[in-house]
């Protein structure tokens, strides 16, 4: 009789856990990006567990390039992607193997993020305002680089051939800026933390900030066209707790928060073993739009711009490379 009277209350105490529903295994989630300040929102979104309070088990998988990223999410080594729009980038999703999805990084006017630079030589034989870059000699990357847009927009802007400009591609920003630095080059491009010191030292001169002069969508967030249309569950996921991220991003740095608590988290991924690292990240946080939208007219304009160029050879119309059901645009 107590035995049975023991085994009757072992089977009433665990019959709960027999029944239970089990927990759903948390989603993997590959996301490539570069191992720069650009998508800081994503350090926090890690650090915070937001990915994880959405049942994704995210993972960040770094490059050292934008074309590599693109080139991951075709090949589904990645399910997200963030980075610049570039002409490789557009030649892809013009194929319809990719959808942006929502907005990254955005050159905004009265926000200091990049900024043209030129040599000192170069200043003082006259090249003292974006007009006079007709006839000299930019660094940039590569060929259909952000950069390369930036300065096919300043030469629209100014009213001069693109033409006119010598492109030095010269594959790193590294090599950009020792390219100007020993007189290679009459200008280049960087972040405000790269160029205050040489324009503190005399070396350059600073000539405006693209946000001012070209204000432009500059990032933005994309996923292979498959996993959108099998797993629009799992991409709205990330965008809930990308979004929730960006929020918290935008209102210590740029609505009066405190950005104290997450500098560290920042620094975590980059300048990590750099005691300037703080003041750095504080000089180069860059603007998102408010929930991370897409800014989509601007998102047109590049892909024309890069169509025109020859560096894009697909006839796709700008509404055929976003889907606007996650983070929406602008």
């Amino acid at each position: 009789m107590r035995r049975r009277t023991v085994l009757g209350s072992a089977l009433v105490i665990t019959a709960p856990a027999l029944f239970a529903p089990a927990r759903a295994a948390p989603i993997p989630l590959r996301i490539g990006l570069l191992h720069t300040l650009s998508p800081a929102p994503l350090y926090i979104a890690m650090e915070r567990g937001y990915f994880a309070e959405e049942g994704l088990a995210a993972e960040f998988k770094f490059f050292e390039a934008a074309q590599p990223i693109a080139a991951a999410a075709v090949s589904r080594d990645i399910d997200i992607g963030i980075t610049a729009l570039t002409g490789g980038f557009f030649s892809l999703a013009g194929r319809g193997v990719l959808k942006v999805i929502g907005g990254g990084l955005h050159e905004r006017p009265g926000v200091q993020g990049t900024g043209l630079i030129v040599s000192r030589a170069a200043y003082q034989s006259g090249l003292t305002t974006p007009a006079a870059l007709a006839g000299r000699s930019v660094g940039i990357t590569q060929y259909g680089s952000s950069f390369h847009y930036i300065v096919g927009r300043l030469a629209e802007r100014e009213g001069f051939d693109l033409g006119r400009v010598t492109l030095r591609p010269l594959q790193t920003i590294a090599n950009m800026l020792a390219a100007l630095r020993t007189g290679q080059i009459d200008a280049t491009l960087n972040v405000a933390s790269q160029i205050r010191p040489l324009v503190q030292s005399g070396e350059a001169h600073l000539l405006g900030w693209i946000g001012d002069l070209v204000p432009y969508q500059i990032t933005a967030v994309f996923a292979p066209t498959a996993t959108v249309q099998d797993q629009p569950d799992t991409v709205h996921r990330f965008a809930r707790a990308y979004a929730r991220a960006v929020e918290e991003y935008r209102a210590a740095f740029f609505l009066g928060g405190d950005p104290a608590p997450l500098v560290p988290m920042i620094q975590k991924y980059v300048y990590a073993n750099d005691p300037a690292g703080p003041a750095k990240i504080a000089a180069d946080v860059g603007w998102y739009d408010p929930g991370a939208r897409l800014d989509a007219a601007d998102v047109g304009a590049q892909l024309r711009w890069f169509t025109a160029q020859g560096l894009v050879k697909t006839q796709a119309a700008p509404a055929d490379l976003i889907d606007d059901r996650f983070l929406g645009v602008s």
